[in-house]
Order: structure tokens, then C-alpha cells, then sequence
């Protein structure tokens, strides 16, 4: 298990968190390493065991799991945090991803999906469940479609391999271009996106599905 990813649970409610160990424990390649009751305990046991990956719920009493990102972010706590929740409403979904959640699944997740989703953030992928995504995607102004729309074919290359975690060294090393080149595409993407930084990018060609 040296290898093993090793993943914190927040969720007020502890049969969830027994569901999610007992099915994880099993996991040749996923170590549960702790638990949390809410977001304020949730960001000290963070701290304190500095996991690679955190499940963590949104609703939940006192420090829900948006304040909890936001916490972590000025910690400057490494950990992939994965939401794993009932509600996927647009107004839940988008502060979430604002506040750092690098995924947001569903709580009736198959198992292995959940697995697979867990994988995925580590790696450094951005994951959004596909109901998820079509909520996003249901309520997208015109003003994000005509942003979509000023992208070169190139560009959207580019999105979809910072979409997949990919770093400028290896963006261009698959397309065949130089780094600086590889620059000047993500700072185009950005000020076309009205965009501040690669991983708000990365959620933004999740939601119009060019990571596909």
C-alpha cells in the first residue's frame, strides 16, 4: 500500500462514511486514512494527514464543504478534493468548482465509478459527473456560447489537454509545438474565456465537453 492513494472522507452522516470505507478498503490501490463529521473538522484532519484525495460532502452542519475548499485553498493544502453529494443544482455545483473542487460525482455513484473518479483526481484530471455536467451545461448563457465559438481549432486542442491534466511541457510535446507556443495558446484561451487560471479552464471544457 505503499503506492496508495490515500483518501480522507468528510460527510456528516456516518453511514456514509462506513459505505464509502468498507467499498474502498477493498481497493488494491486506495488507503482510507481518516474521517471527518464537517468541513471545519474535515480541514484539520487535512492538515493533519495531508491526504492525496478528499470525498468530501457539501451540505453539512456548521462548515459546509464550500468554506471547507475555501479553507484549504488558503492552507495551501495539496489535497484533490472530489465532492461526492446529493445535490447537483447549478447553484450548489458552480461555487463548489470555484472554490477548488477538482470533481463532483453524485452520491448514487456506481462504486467503481467512484473508484474510477477518485483515480482520475489524482491524476490531476478535472471530473464531473455526466448529470452533473448537463445541469451545468442546461442553464449555460449565450454569452459562454459565443465564447466557446472564438476558439481556434488549435486552441481547443490545448483546452482539452489542460482539461486532462496535462502540463505545457507535455501539451507540446503531444501537438508538436514549442512551449513558448504552448504559452501564448493558454494565455489566449484565458483572456477569450474570460478565464483566470488553468484549472478554471479545465472545469469550463468539462462543462462544454471539449476534454472529450
Amino acid at each position: 500500500m505503499a503506492d496508495a492513494i490515500r483518501v480522507l472522507l468528510v460527510d456528516d452522516h456516518q453511514v456514509v462514511r462506513r459505505g464509502l470505507r468498507t467499498f474502498l478498503e477493498v481497493q488494491d490501490d486506495i488507503e482510507v486514512v481518516g474521517e471527518a463529521a464537517d468541513g471545519a473538522s474535515g480541514v484539520d484532519r487535512a492538515e493533519e494527514l495531508r491526504p492525496d484525495v478528499i470525498l468530501m460532502d457539501v451540505k453539512m452542519p456548521g462548515t459546509d464543504g464550500v468554506e471547507a475548499l475555501r479553507r484549504l485553498g488558503d492552507l495551501g493544502n495539496p489535497a484533490r478534493v472530489l465532492i461526492v453529494t446529493s445535490f447537483t443544482e447549478r447553484r450548489t455545483v458552480v461555487p463548489a468548482l470555484r472554490a477548488g473542487a477538482a470533481g463532483y460525482v453524485h452520491k448514487d455513484i456506481d462504486p467503481t465509478a467512484l473508484a474510477g473518479a477518485i483515480r482520475s483526481v489524482h491524476a490531476g484530471h478535472v471530473l464531473l459527473q455526466s448529470e452533473v455536467a448537463d445541469a451545468l451545461l442546461a442553464q449555460e448563457g449565450a454569452g459562454e456560447n459565443s465564447r466557446a465559438g472564438s476558439l481556434t481549432d488549435r486552441e481547443r486542442e490545448v483546452l482539452a489537454l489542460i482539461a486532462r491534466g496535462r502540463s505545457n511541457r507535455e501539451i507540446a510535446r503531444a501537438l508538436v509545438l514549442s512551449e513558448k507556443t504552448v504559452k501564448t495558446h493558454v494565455s489566449n484561451i484565458l483572456m477569450k474565456l474570460d478565464l483566470s487560471d488553468r484549472t478554471q479552464a479545465a472545469l469550463w471544457a468539462v462543462r462544454h465537453g471539449i476534454s472529450d
